[in-house]
């Protein structure tokens, strides 16, 4: 608080005073509204037009660039404020960054394929010099992989574009197979502070467990290299060394989560949905292992227990603890929220399980929990994002 202008902060309109409430409020948006559109497009019940390069290229982009990528940013823009003492971005600059993500959402319903690439690319540019500026001002480099990993992002939405203005599906795939394995990262990385901080202060313990540095270097360098291997195409064959990273990624988050694990987590939503999450990026990496040891026929399943159970069970318990704590709530959740955590991870269960005879049924099951945990999230939090703080200071 002491940071900040409280005049001129609590002069802005609410919605943009930080970056959480807006990109919090449209990513979620964007989550519900962008499943409903693919699950009927996909059964051919949906409009007369289509999104530029077919709905396939719209949903791999939007999925992740679009949704993973505004709460990545809300995130982030939000926690540099903490992490520098240097006020987060908020007002008009807030403002055209927001205009700048909205833009690239509409751009895949006009006729210029060139207005799609640059505003998409222009975001992150945007989110990745804010971040930056912010953390060299300080010299926190500490901090820095995160930059990294947000210019990479870049490059991945710049390969998935220019495979759909070129309709080369290979490039399509490799981007967006590369832009989750770099959100992977970034759970890992971001997960593996807030996690068992979050497990310590929830449950009173006197100490957070002590991070293995090694370890979470360890993952960061791997997850990084696997995306790159990703964007090039490689990992996208199966290669049996391949098996063995995997196989190695899985052991390195198995050994973190037993570290972290608190018996009295179970007892709290806010935490077990976290752990739990993180468990999903655990059996990720067990299934990719496989297909790349050539034990299952297909790495569709492994793709989405990371975009739904790890990554959109990640995301939905992180908005739920961040939308309290940075609108001056006590951390607890609105009643019967626990269930959208539920229905989540129901959801990832149902897509993992989306095959054979059972593909129709379980795909509509794992549409329908994703979009009822987000709708349940927008009706619990949207009016908390719109107004003041409720304890009146800014932010």
């Amino acid at each position: 608080m002491q940071i900040l202008d409280k005049r001129k902060a609590m002069s802005t309109w609410p919605l943009l005073r930080l970056g959480f409430r807006p990109f919090f409020l449209l990513g979620s948006t964007l989550a519900a509204v962008a499943i409903v559109f693919w699950i009927f497009a996909l059964q051919g019940h949906i409009f007369t037009g289509q999104p530029l390069g077919g709905w396939l290229a719209w949903h791999r982009h939007e999925l992740v660039f679009g949704f993973a990528g505004a709460i990545i940013a809300g995130f982030l823009l939000t926690a540099v404020q903490t992490w520098t003492g240097r006020a987060g971005l908020s007002g008009t600059p807030l403002g055209m960054l927001v205009a700048i993500w909205l833009v690239a959402r509409v751009a895949w319903w006009t006729a210029s394929p060139l207005l799609l690439l640059l505003a998409n690319v222009l975001f992150f540019a945007g989110v990745a010099t804010v971040m930056a500026h912010s953390l060299w001002a300080v010299r926190q480099t500490r901090n820095y992989p995160i930059v990294a990993v947000l210019v990479l992002l870049l490059v991945a939405d710049l390969l998935t574009l220019l495979g759909v203005l070129q309709a080369n599906d290979g490039w399509q795939r490799q981007g967006a197979w590369a832009a989750v394995w770099l959100v992977a990262a970034m759970l890992g990385l971001i997960g593996g502070r807030v996690i068992p901080f979050f497990t310590q202060r929830g449950l009173g313990r006197a100490a957070a467990v002590q991070p293995w540095v090694w370890l979470d270097w360890a993952l960061l360098v791997v997850c990084a290299m696997v995306a790159i291997l990703c964007a090039s195409g490689v990992a996208l064959q199966v290669h049996a060394w391949l098996g063995l990273v995997f196989t190695a990624l899985a052991v390195g988050h198995g050994i973190r989560l037993l570290r972290w694990f608190d018996r009295g987590l179970l007892r709290v939503p806010l935490l077990w949905s976290l752990h739990l999450a993180y468990a999903w990026l655990v059996i990720v990496c067990i299934g990719m292992a496989l297909w790349h040891f050539g034990l299952i026929g297909a790495n569709s399943q492994a793709l989405h227990a990371l975009t739904v159970g790890a990554l959109g069970g990640s995301i939905l318990a992180m908005l739920a603890r961040v939308s309290l704590g940075h609108t001056g709530r006590a951390l607890e959740l609105p009643r019967g929220f626990a269930f959208a955590f539920i229905l989540l991870n129901l959801g990832g269960l149902f897509r993992v399980l989306a095959v054979g005879a059972w593909y129709q049924p379980a795909l509509w099951l794992a549409a329908f929990c994703w979009v009822g945990a987000f709708v349940q999230y927008l009706y619990c939090y949207a009016p908390m994002l719109c107004r003041t703080r409720a304890d009146g200071h800014p932010g």
